[in-house]
């Protein structure tokens, strides 16, 4: 039997020996301590459709930064720590077609800048004289995502020819975190080997190590870092660190150093789960795949994290399908075993995987399977489902028992738990409360209490008094102090600009006269009948314009109109000329008035109301007049008033990218003097906008707007006489008016408390 697995690992490695990785790119430098008064000035980006490039300039010093990437390399994220940017917000300037959409915002610890990219890709971050510069390449079709910390630091190049050796290492503790300094003759690439437990490794590839350099440093004063040696292996130089267990380290690289820095990280619970913030730590693909792509496999020296356990998780496998779909990311091996132990099915996947597996005395049985390229990692879940078997990890070491014995131990844990909770002394701790009302927070911290806890406020100075247990006061305080911030305060302000114009234009005429035969003038028609003949215009009244007919008078009693068709004139309108023919003895006279006005107007009206407010509060702010107006009841005539106000009415929110989300209303009334009822009320013109929008921080959004024209043209004639060519304008009043109105609303919301108010 065990020839027969020897034989069947060996195959397994030559048929499943590609491994090819599912998940998304993870990989996340801790950011280091930025120096105070970092600000972000500029960002900038170029690139093509298969690379871009993006530069982060400003008063950075040496930048603080941490790079993630998820949803398979798809997504990039880049966060300056203790950073912050102008009021007025950034945009990435430049464009690349590999990069589709970018976001930046101002977060609690800094600014982040994410990048949406069209395709797979993997990242390299370096900082280049103060800038930091991270450069996109887009993965090949069908090339598969890095894993968590893929990316290598960069050397310098120019002198990449000059020998590399160590030559020596230092331990110093500064704002709170320990670094180990390993000082090399020249800048050099560096890869960090995972491990959550136990001595923290880094290799610096074919380096050597000085004469007078030392190879044992212990400190005495350490809280994290207890000391450090250099060993030389295989062409390559490695530096442990031990390390407290849950110690956290990020390596950089500072000119001809590398800085590693250590903080507490989160410890595992008692039940195997991974408590607070978990950082993913810089690693090499190709090390993990040594035994499969010929590469030494000393490379896989000290690799004990779950990255070298193809990132099993840490609950039984045995998970509800409601809970999730898990992605395995295990080397492909194929599996056929007939009636088989599960022992020897377990030492074989621990070989294949690269773990440690432990199985309790209650774990036996047989196994027949038949798989065919399938993750060793999902063989894995399989087998045990179908054994009623379920594991916990810790680190690389993994132990398979019973379903039931390792829910009685977990119940065991949690009454333990218990017991300690119940056990413990209770502490009072005061928790001031600065910008919301300790009222308001009283009920969220009831939720974190335990059964013995409990929670009181003082209105006079807004504080909460909290008893409780050591460890529950700590997650209320950091509670407390997370909902304890500024409110947003917004400013909106409103433009309604109002554009008139108009145009009219009337032209008029008047003539007529009169035709005299008889003995009286001297010049009868010589016929019996008719003997004497008169013709005269008959087309007028005591109304009829007259002026300019007469160099006498204003007034002509009878004008003798044929056509009175005159244009609206008078002062400061238009204007009209009058002339007079007649025959001599006055048989025959002719009276003729033309008649023209022309008008042409352009009104703008600008309203700006703006009002300040906090988040989610409606603000209102109005300005007007009332209009008095008569009313007639059964009591009598009496006057009521009509508003005609401007108004502006907005409900802001405040969203976690720093745009404003906002429900308004604008108003704008007006009286209209020149459209009046019977009893001269003047009516009223009313123009309102009503929405719901989202604008980003000092935008401007044009929210809406009205655009109305008026034209007319009016033709007063005489039947028949008008419509002769030419000649018909005497018969005429031609009238044409042409009215145009714009109303437009713009909307520019400010966070006025942006930089205090946005931290999260």
């Amino acid at each position: 039997m065990q020839r027969s697995l020897v034989i069947l690992l060996a195959s397994s490695l030559l048929v499943g020996s590609v491994a090819v990785p599912t998940g998304p790119a993870a990989a996340q430098t801790e950011p280091v301590t930025s120096p105070s008064g970092a600000r972000v000035e500029g960002m900038s980006l170029r690139g093509t459709d298969d690379r871009a490039e993006i530069t982060i300039r400003g008063s950075l010093g040496t930048p603080a930064y941490a790079v993630r990437s998820r949803d398979e390399g798809r997504v990039v994220v880049i966060e300056l720590e203790g950073a912050s940017m102008p009021s007025s917000g950034l945009t990435l300037s430049g464009e690349s077609s590999l990069v589709s959409r970018s976001t930046t915002s101002e977060i609690a610890h800094g600014v982040r800048l994410e990048l949406v990219t069209r395709h797979p890709v993997a990242y390299h971050a370096s900082v280049v004289d103060g800038r930091l510069v991270v450069r996109l390449d887009r993965l090949a079709e069908g090339e598969g995502v890095p894993v968590a910390g893929s990316a290598l630091a960069s050397a310098d190049r120019q002198d990449a020819a000059a020998p590399l050796s160590v030559r020596g290492v230092s331990i110093e503790r500064r704002d709170g975190r320990e670094r180990v300094i390993v000082e090399l003759s020249r800048g050099a690439e560096f890869r960090m080997l995972p491990g959550a437990t136990g001595p923290a490794r880094l290799e610096i590839a074919g380096a050597s190590i000085a004469p007078d350099a030392e190879r044992e440093i212990e400190t005495l004063h350490g809280t994290l870092v207890r000391g450090a040696s250099l060993r030389q292996a295989a062409g390559r130089t490695v530096v442990e660190v031990e390390r407290v267990d849950g110690a956290q380290g990020t390596a950089i690289r500072e000119g001809n150093r590398i800085v590693w820095l250590f903080a507490p990280g989160a410890l595992a619970a008692e039940d195997g789960r991974p408590r607070g913030r978990t950082i993913a730590r810089e690693t090499d693909y190709r090390a993990v795949m040594a035994s499969s792509d010929g590469i030494d496999p000393d490379a896989l020296e000290g690799m004990d994290s779950e990255e070298a356990a193809a990132f099993l998780t840490d609950v039984p496998l045995q998970v509800d399908a409601a809970r999730g779909r898990r992605s395995f990311r295990g080397r492909r091996i194929d599996l056929d075993f007939n009636n088989a132990d599960i022992h020897n099915i377990l030492r074989l996947l621990a070989e294949v995987g690269g773990v440690n597996i432990v199985t309790s005395d209650d774990v036996t049985g047989n196994v027949t399977i038949r798989m065919r390229n399938v993750p060793w990692d999902q063989a894995l879940e399989v087998i045990l489902q179908a054994k009623g078997l379920g594991m916990v990890r810790r680190g690389n070491l993994i132990r398979v028992a019973p379903l039931e014995t390792l829910e009685k131990e977990r119940e065991l844990a949690i009454s333990r738990r218990k017991q300690l909770e119940d056990l413990a002394p209770l502490e009072t701790r005061l928790v001031p409360v600065s910008y919301a009302t300790a009222s308001e927070l009283e009920e969220r911290v009831q939720e974190l209490l335990s059964q013995r806890g409990n929670v009181s406020v003082d209105e006079r100075t807004n504080v909460l008094i909290v008893r409780d247990i050591g460890e529950n006061l700590d997650d209320i305080e950091e509670l407390i102090r997370t909902l304890d911030t500024q409110t947003p305060q917004v400013l909106v302000e409103a433009r309604i600009v109002e554009a008139t114009s108009t145009y009219t234009r009337d032209v008029g005429i008047q003539w007529g006269g009169d035709v005299t035969m008889n003995t009286i003038t001297g010049n009868p028609t010589g016929l019996i009948f008719p003997a004497n003949v008169g013709v005269v215009g008959g087309n007028y009244d005591q109304n009829s314009p007259t002026a300019g007919l007469s160099p006498f008078t204003r007034t002509v009693a009878t004008p003798n109109y044929a056509v009175n068709l005159p244009a609206t004139t008078g002062t400061g309108q238009g204007g009209a000329l009058g002339l007079t023919l007649g025959a001599l003895g006055g048989n025959v006279n002719l009276n003729v008035r033309l008649s023209a006005a022309e008008a042409n107007g352009v009104v703008r009206i600008i309203s700006s109301p703006r009002i300040l407010t906090l988040d989610n509060h409606e603000a209102h702010i109005a300005q007007g007049t009332l209009i008095p107006y008569s009313q007639i009841s059964a009591q009598g005539v009496q006057t009521a008033f009509q508003e005609a106000i401007l108004s502006l009415r907005v409900r802001p929110h405040v969203t976690a990218d720093g745009s404003v989300s906002m429900h308004v209303a604008v108003t704008r009334d007006e009286p209209d003097f020149n459209r009046t009822s019977t009893r001269g009320d003047p009516t009223i013109l009313k123009r309102n906008a009503e929405t719901d929008l989202l604008i980003e921080d000092g935008h401007t959004a044009v929210i809406g707007g009205i655009y109305t024209r008026n034209t007319g043209r009016q033709v007063d004639q005489i039947p028949f006489f008008g419509d002769i060519p030419i000649l018909g304008v005497l018969f005429q009043r031609r009238r044409v008016r042409d009215e145009r109105n714009e109303l437009l609303i713009f909307l520019t919301p400010r966070i006025v408390n942006r930089s205090e108010a946005l931290r999260h």
